[in-house]
């Protein structure tokens, strides 16, 4: 797409994976690169969306977009689509393509049902935090018992990008207003220490940031219905913990514009982007045994464990073993089609 060096420069700049003690140390480190593959926690490109979102948007030009605005309703017949929006009337278009988040309603109400969700146990919540002196660009990660979490990342804006992360049953709470959530998780992390006192007090004075979700991939058995496909979330959600979101999304939607540019038959093109997409994904969605529980202990002496591997995980001779059976490791990344643009 022409965009790698412009991302480059936008990247965060987070330099690794640090895990974290009770008092604020270090158990071990995941530099960025560490392995002979180059690969890591740390992705080789790290971005912030909004700032991918800017970019994708500056390239595609002379477009219409209709910033938050969001659909209400949709008609299908033989030859397009009647959209309702909620501010912007009803109107027609020859295909729709969803690129919504994993609870997608258009979705749903084009292909009549929820899809089959694949629910990994836990909630995470994502929010900005004010920087602080002892803010580095290592990615901080803090686990404790009752299967929680404290996260601490880098940005290139001036601010640090935190997220709680516990395991709980489903109870409803990422449909609850934002003021409701910071309650509950003030009720899970009071007695939690290192940043989430910090993480806590930032959201109880401005829960604006605040995007809280449970966790859960997203599988469906078809990708389109007529003139409608889904990409992205919506389609074929991975979950943060896979570290694929992105890279499904881009490659979702790479596939799936190259085919619709390279025929006149939405059928056809549809079903070119499912073929060359669904190894990819079903690759993807592939999480090792035991994650993310196995990060997320419950128990103190399951606490012990983790932090015990992780120690020697991150040792030199672990490290280096891990380097040489990666390198052997083939390349599971896909084999893209090379579409030119029109």
């Amino acid at each position: 797409m022409g965009l790698e060096d412009r991302v480059r420069a936008s990247g965060t700049g987070e330099v690794g994976l640090r895990f974290i003690d009770d008092h604020g140390r270090s158990l071990g480190e995941f530099p960025v690169g560490d392995s002979a593959t180059g690969d890591g926690p740390t992705a080789e490109l790290e971005i912030l969306r909004s700032q991918l979102s800017r970019l994708l948007v500056d390239e595609a030009g002379e477009l219409e977009f209709l910033f938050g605005e969001r659909i209400v309703s949709v008609a299908q017949d033989e030859s397009g689509f009647d959209v309702t929006f909620a501010g912007a009337n009803t109107r027609r278009f020859d295909l729709l393509i969803v690129a919504e988040g994993i609870r997608s309603t258009t979705r749903n109400a084009v292909f009549g049902a929820e899809p089959d969700y694949r629910d990994l146990g836990f909630y995470t919540a994502y929010c900005t935090v004010p920087k602080i002196t002892d803010d580095d660009q290592w990615w901080r990660w803090y686990t404790t018992t009752g299967g929680r979490s404290v996260q601490l990342r880098p940005d290139n804006v001036g601010s640090t990008r935190a997220s709680l992360n516990f395991f709980s049953r489903p109870t409803g709470l990422d449909y609850q207003s934002r003021e409701d959530q910071v309650l509950a998780l003030r009720e899970v992390f009071a007695d939690v220490g290192y940043a989430a006192p910090r993480v806590l007090d930032a959201l109880s004075d401005d829960p604006s940031s605040l995007y809280l979700d449970r966790i859960a991939q997203v599988r469906l058995p078809s990708w389109s219905a007529g003139r409608v496909a889904v990409v992205g979330d919506a389609a074929y959600c991975a979950t943060p913990v896979s570290g694929m979101g992105t890279s499904l999304a881009l490659a979702g939607a790479y596939l799936l514009a190259g085919a619709l540019g390279a025929t006149d038959d939405h059928a056809e093109a549809f079903a070119s982007y499912e073929r060359h997409m669904r190894p990819f994904v079903d690759e993807a969605q592939k999480l090792p045994p035991g994650v993310p529980r196995i990060a997320n202990p419950t128990s103190r002496l399951g606490v012990g464990v983790f932090r015990t591997a992780v120690r020697v995980a991150a040792s030199a001779p672990a490290r280096a073993l891990t380097s040489r059976l990666t390198a052997s490791s083939p390349d599971r990344a896909p084999v893209l089609p090379d579409y030119q643009p029109t």
